[in-house]
């Protein structure tokens, strides 16, 4: 989770090295490589998601001149590395030049060598406990679990993890996304874990997999893909997942039906999801420009703007760079209280246990 520019040269279209702070020499000549690459393709970005879309927009009237290539926006994040992967010889519309991912996919991506190290602009201000000290991958916005709660079909809301394994709940329960390959439904799995008694790391992972396996065995969980839609259309009146999509979910909805959103009692996990350029960028020059648009104080608000707290949240409250009207649609404050901030090392014992273990205790095989 780090990244800053500071460009060691420049011919053409090479790539910029990075070191230190930009100048605006720097960005310009930045600027002026990746309008000539003309375009930028991005993967696993769905609109609603952090409020990607009004992000992908505000990039898009800034730098008209490059085409945002959309991949497969409901990717998952071990989707994204594999895309960089299958795609390492193709400079094509079908290789990503950046990705978005759960924290533990961050350092496997650095481990196999599938992404390269820049560092923007606005580096010093992103916490150090959440990036990569050569620059590799970095923080970009961070959540915690919820629960999302169709309220005309489900008469009392889930306060906590274990309520899910009650007989109100039967047949309305799902994740949103595949526990063997979503880094936001293993984060789900890390919170019922710490929930039912497991310390973060492979206790979460194992203690979490019992607890949906409980909920399974009630016949309370669905194994689909939950979404906005599956909670309108009552196939998954209750999905858990991080409480920027919950809650843009809800306003996308727009009372029909009706959507709470209620962040648990227990196993309350905040989770930080990381930014990267791939080695094999096709456009690594555009890539570099889509992290300084995402670093810098219009890209970190436009997160927020879709309840995602932005990585710099503190660096802009303290400057006084966050409208009041930004702060006033954020859940209570107390809400977040007990929110835990599981370490790297925990969050990749958690990953080993459930991506290993899913299929032999709770063998739901979870789909679209």
């Amino acid at each position: 989770m780090t990244i800053q520019s500071t460009a060691a040269g420049l011919a053409a279209l090479a790539l910029l090295a990075s070191s230190g702070a930009a100048s605006a020499q720097d960005l310009a000549a930045l600027e002026e490589a990746a309008k000539a690459e003309g375009m930028l393709t991005t993967i696993a970005l769905p609109h609603d998601w952090c409020n990607y879309g009004g992000v992908i927009e505000g990039f898009k009237a800034k730098y008209p001149e490059i085409k945002v290539n959309e991949l497969n926006p409901d990717a998952g994040s071990a989707d994204e590395l594999e895309a960089i992967r299958a795609n390492k010889d193709n400079k094509g519309p079908q290789a990503p030049d950046v990705i978005d991912v759960g924290l533990s996919f961050g350092p496997q991506a650095k481990d196999e060598g599938l992404i390269q190290p820049y560092k923007v602009a606005t580096w010093d201000s992103i916490p150090e406990d959440a990036k990569d000290a050569e620059g590799y991958w970095y923080g970009d916005y961070y959540g915690v679990m919820a629960f999302g709660v169709n309220s005309d079909l489900i008469d009392t809301v889930p306060k906590s993890w274990k309520d899910l394994t009650k007989p109100d709940y039967a047949n309305a329960f799902a994740l949103a996304g595949d526990p063997r390959a979503s880094a936001q439904a293993i984060i789900s799995v890390m919170a019922a874990g710490i929930a039912n008694g497991g310390e973060a790391g492979e206790a979460s992972g194992q203690k979490g997999m019992e607890l949906m396996a409980e909920v399974n065995k009630a016949g309370n969980f669905v194994p689909v893909i939950g979404k906005s839609a599956t909670i309108a259309q009552g196939a998954t009146p209750i999905v858990t997942a991080w409480d920027y999509n919950l809650l843009s979910w809800r306003d996308g909805l727009n009372g029909n039906p009706p959507v709470e959103v209620v962040i648990p009692e227990d196993g309350v996990v905040a989770g930080v999801y990381v930014q990267a350029i791939s080695a094999y960028a096709p456009h690594p020059n555009a890539a570099k420009l889509w992290m300084e648009y995402l670093y810098s104080d219009e890209g970190q608000l436009a997160w927020l703007k879709g309840y995602c707290h932005p990585i710099r949240f503190n660096d802009l409250v303290k400057n006084g760079k966050v409208p009041q009207e930004l702060l006033d649609a954020l859940p209570p404050a107390e809400a977040y209280e007990k929110a835990i901030f599981p370490t790297l090392e925990q969050q990749e014992a958690n990953k080993k246990v459930v991506t290993e273990g899913w299929d032999s205790v709770v063998g739901a095989a979870v789909k679209e």
